[in-house]
């Protein structure tokens, strides 16, 4: 169950994204059987990688990196989405992904999954692909980089773009699963952007081809007309293989050919889809009422797309656009950030959706009702920058931060990740892009800006907004007096008020450079099981630091004090739920947040914030000649933290539109409803109310923040590419200085507990506002906690990974009653007692008697026999090696560190975690059902939609 205050997180998350074009729509496809972008270039690929190509005519892209050390991380691309589809193959794309699990010339089905388990590949984190409207990628991520494993995966991956079965009786099975899906992305969210399709590309292939295709075909396509599709674009001209990973080239180049050198395309080759062209447009409007939906209005302007090769005139061309709607972005971020402003949050942006169009936009999210004020900021900053430019500090500054970004990428070239490298790659053959190396970017990135003055960026910007419109996109949960007459004449009439050059800003110094005299060092001693050090001051602040290789030019440094939520009251609801949204936006005492920006251009430092269970949290990410800043700035914020109104107002009145949104699925519903009751009805766990929320004051947060901080021991932790020397010069000179602190604050009265619910016979009902179709069912089991020894409750997860894999064969492969049903475990570290594992399934209303019937099966087998020992190293492997791709990592130790200098303890548990998991039985297995997964202690929970069936919309019609 997730944290209520990371609910809050995420649904507010949405503040800061934009309806402007969705990166799934920003693709342009590449035509088979062209060489690499690089042949028509002058800019040079990336030297470290080898492209290659195979009789047949597919491709490959090969790259080592050691980064973790021993995976791989494989891509297949194939160039064909649903644009390729007929008009009766509307979704077959989509769904020819999903047969390509199921059932192959050599694999039988249910078989490929399994395989791929056994190398400790888990089904979704490991084993997964994705439809577009061009391609379709098949992705695997190696735990090991051994013959076994690389050379089965290869195999399986040859299989599934030459060898599909596409059985009748498998096609029908899973008709329902692909309706299940349709069923749980059927949200306000993608009916926006069939709205915004529909505006943008009238009579265009484009709007008329998402990836989810038509209902009706899905159920009723016979398996000819998969293979027809199949047959057409599973071709070897068509495929793009990328590997990237810990391996010898020499050796994976010869492991791709002897895999796919043998593959022949069969039927005829499918044509390249005519994508329509742009016609001209005039000025349009549009609104879509829609319940739930962030409200949001954007502006865009259209043209035919630049279909112009990649080289160093493009780049540069596209980099002074970039540059000028970088200014854009940051004048609307600080207008989102003073006091009443006109939206929530802002952006511009120009882009290129699938070959099919230009488009250039700028977008706000605003409160119900203040459309009107949203549109005229919008429209007249977007005019502002074309009519005035931008200001050479302005230009300075956005390069300065650039380039900053660009330094840091050469200095962490060797240690770049390897599944991000692989995505990139595939990324730039979807693009018709050359994969450079960082060097490369920052040569032409500095060759580009040498002398660049405001005057040539204001010259380039100017185009980015013509072409037709504006066409104006007014998304809202609620109608629009006078309709889209009423946008119309708002619009016009803002584009008759003058406007006049944005005022200079002052420039300003960084008051946060002295705490006083460095603290010295008291104690230090060394942890070596982990590593690490620990470090005390003469003041008390601890200093845990673990220098690592895994990340060139990386340091994570968090910084905990308090007692975070032990201290809150649990029978209401506290202003502290909303901290983490405002906290780090307020600013500092002596700075705003953008101030702060202005002061820090060009540094690589962050700052995030936390109200934990038992703890208050600081947290950054910087490298090393900018460690001593980052530890400036959280000092600062931990002593002279902003908390200033604007932010806060501006949630509080966002707020009501949170709650809306969550309430518009029946996963959002019950995360926002079942929070509390998860927890028997202790406040700190529950979502507010906006009745809660609208009684809140910048006062009381502030009073309880500021408390809550200011008591009891610091401890940081320093994790990544630095010594413990460097570590020590850092905090002495910040936290050093600070007066000694007092013990931690005393625990409100009952808040050293959590309780979870009683078992229930029948299901609570919850409601939701969306679809009636659209329903959820949860169950949950009370189990263990993870308070001192871990054991039990590691034992409880790998119980709910065997519960995971007979839930999907059973509730997703056999019955076909949820898409995407999860199973999950939890154990407090915090709070004794609590921990759970539960079972929850978006499916149709009408299916969730069989879901409780299948649940219930399922539980009474593993109570009733012990799990097959294969069936367990399924579920336990793909565990054990996500733990040991975690192990080589900087965040997983910053986490594991986080308790060692005041629990030594720790250090054991985190020595014996993956010995843990090995030693699980499985009698241990059956035990631990029998113990836990009780009929009388189960927490059942229903989300059905609280509309009547003939007012909620209909699934919308492929777009």
């Amino acid at each position: 169950m997730r944290s209520p205050r990371r609910l809050l997180l995420l649904a507010a998350a949405s503040m800061a994204v934009l309806v402007t074009a969705s990166p799934a729509l920003a693709q342009a496809p590449a035509q088979p059987n062209e060489p690499w972008a690089q042949s028509a270039s002058d800019i040079p690929a990336d030297a470290n990688v080898r492209f290659g190509q195979l009789s047949n005519g597919m491709r490959y892209a090969i790259l080592r990196n050691a980064t973790p050390p021993g995976q791989a991380s494989l891509r297949l691309r194939i160039d064909a989405g649903s644009l390729m589809e007929n008009e009766n193959q509307l979704g077959l794309a989509h769904f020819m992904e999903h047969m390509a699990f199921n059932g192959t010339t050599n694999i039988p089905e249910n078989d490929l999954l399994r395989i791929l388990e056994r190398l400790g590949l888990a089904f979704g984190a490991d084993t997964n692909a994705s439809t577009g409207f061009d391609q379709t990628i098949y992705m695997l991520e190696l735990p090991r980089t051994n013959d076994e494993t690389v050379d089965t995966s290869l195999r399986i991956m040859r299989e599934q773009v030459s060898e599909a079965l596409m059985a009748p009786d498998a096609v029908d099975a899973e008709r329902g699963v692909i309706a299940g899906e349709e069923r749980l992305r059927n949200t306000p969210g993608l009916r926006s952007i069939k709205a915004q399709l529909a505006l943008l590309a009238p009579g265009q292939r484009i709007s008329q081809r998402l990836p989810i295709g038509d209902l009706e075909i899905i159920r009723t396509a016979p398996r000819e007309r998969f293979v027809e599709f199949y047959e057409a674009y599973y071709r070897p001209s068509r495929a793009t293989m990328v590997a990237v990973g810990d391996f010898d080239v020499d050796e994976m180049e010869a492991k791709i050919r002897a895999a796919f050198e043998s593959w022949e395309p069969k039927g005829t080759a499918g044509p390249e889809p005519d994508l329509g062209t742009v016609a001209p447009r005039d000025p349009e409007t549009r609104i879509l009422v829609e319940p739930g939906i962030q409200s949001s209005i954007q502006l865009n302007w259209i043209k035919a797309p630049d279909t112009d090769p990649d080289t160093v005139a493009e780049r540069r061309d596209n980099l002074l656009r970039n540059l000028g709607v970088a200014v854009l972005n940051r004048r609307l971020g600080e207008i989102a950030r003073a006091d009443n402003p006109p939206f929530i949050s802002a952006g511009g942006g120009q882009s290129t959706l699938a070959e099919s169009l230009d488009i250039a936009s700028v977008s706000a999210q605003f409160n119900p009702g203040e459309w009107k004020r949203a549109l005229e900021a919008i429209e007249q900053e977007q005019r502002r920058l074309v009519q005035f430019g931008v200001s050479e500090a302005e230009l300075q500054r956005e390069i300065t931060d650039a380039r900053a970004g660009l330094e840091n990428a050469v200095a962490a070239a060797a240690t770049r990740r390897t599944p991000a490298l692989a995505n990139s790659i595939v990324g730039a053959v979807n693009d018709e892009r050359v994969f450079t190396s960082p060097q490369t970017n920052l040569d032409l990135f500095n060759a580009a800006v040498e002398g660049l003055t405001a005057a040539q960026v204001n010259q380039a910007i100017k185009p980015v907004f013509e072409g037709g419109g504006p066409l104006a996109l007014v998304v809202t949960p609620v109608e629009i007096e006078g309709g889209e007459a009423a946008v119309t004449a708002a619009l016009e009439a803002s584009r008759q008020v003058p406007v006049t050059a944005p005022a200079a800003q002052a420039q300003l110094d960084w008051p946060y450079a002295s705490f006083g005299a460095p603290g010295a060092v008291q104690d230090r001693r060394e942890i070596p099981e982990l590593g690490a050090t620990v470090v005390t001051f003469a003041n008390g602040v601890r200093l845990t630091v673990k220098p690592t290789d895994f990340r060139d030019e990386q340091i994570l440094v968090s910084v905990r004090t308090g007692i975070g939520e032990l201290g809150l009251p649990t029978d209401r609801s506290d202003p502290q739920a909303l901290a983490p949204l405002v906290f780090t936006q307020g600013g500092l005492g002596k700075l705003t947040a953008d101030e702060l920006s202005r002061v820090l251009n060009g540094r690589i430092y962050s700052a995030g914030f936390g109200v934990d269970s038992d703890t208050y949290s600081l947290s950054g990410a910087t490298r090393p000649q900018d460690f001593a800043l980052e530890m400036q700035v959280l000092t600062a914020y931990l002593t002279d933290p902003g908390l200033r109104p604007a932010p806060f107002q501006q949630i509080k009145a966002f707020f009501p539109q949170i709650i809306a949104q969550q309430m518009a699925t029946p996963g959002g519903a019950f995360q926002l409803q079942a929070s509390g009751l998860l927890a028997s009805g202790d406040k700190r766990q529950s979502f507010p109310s906006a009745e809660d929320v609208a009684g809140w004051t910048i006062e009381d947060l502030r009073a309880g923040v500021t408390s809550g901080l200011s008591s009891g021991p610091i401890d940081v932790v320093v994790v990544g590419d630095v010594t413990v020397e460097d570590a020590i010069a850092a905090v002495a000179p910040t936290l050093g200085p600070l007066a000694p602190r007092g013990p931690d604050a005393r625990p409100a009265p009952g808040a050293t507990e959590l309780r979870f619910p009683a078992g229930v016979a029948e299901p609570v009902q919850l409601t939701h506002t969306g679809p009636a179709e659209q329903a959820l069912g949860y169950i949950a089991w009370p189990t263990t906690d993870a308070v001192g020894d871990r054991t039990e409750s590691r034992q409880v997860a790998i119980l709910a990974e065997v519960l995971k894999l007979r839930v999907l064969e059973e509730i997703r492969e056999k019955q076909a009653l949820a898409y995407s049903p999860g199973v999950g475990s939890s154990a407090s570290d915090v709070f004794e007692g609590y921990g759970s594992i539960s079972i929850t399934a978006q499916t149709a209303t009408d299916a969730l008697p069989a879901f409780y019937a299948a649940v219930d099966s399922i539980v009474a087998g593993l109570r009733d026999a012990p799990v097959e020992e294969d069936e367990l190293n399924r579920a336990r492997l793909p565990v054990i090696e996500s733990l040991r791709r975690s192990q080589a990592s900087n965040e997983y130790w910053l986490a594991q560190l986080a308790d060692v200098a005041a629990r030594p303890e720790d250090v054991e548990q985190t020595l014996t975690h993956i010995s843990d998991l090995e030693a699980i039985t499985p009698a241990d297995i059956q035990r631990l059902a029998r113990q836990y997964l009780r009929a009388d202690t189960a927490w059942r929970a229903t989300v059905t939609s609280s509309r009547p069936a003939a007012e909620t919309p209909a699934a919308a019609p492929a777009a």
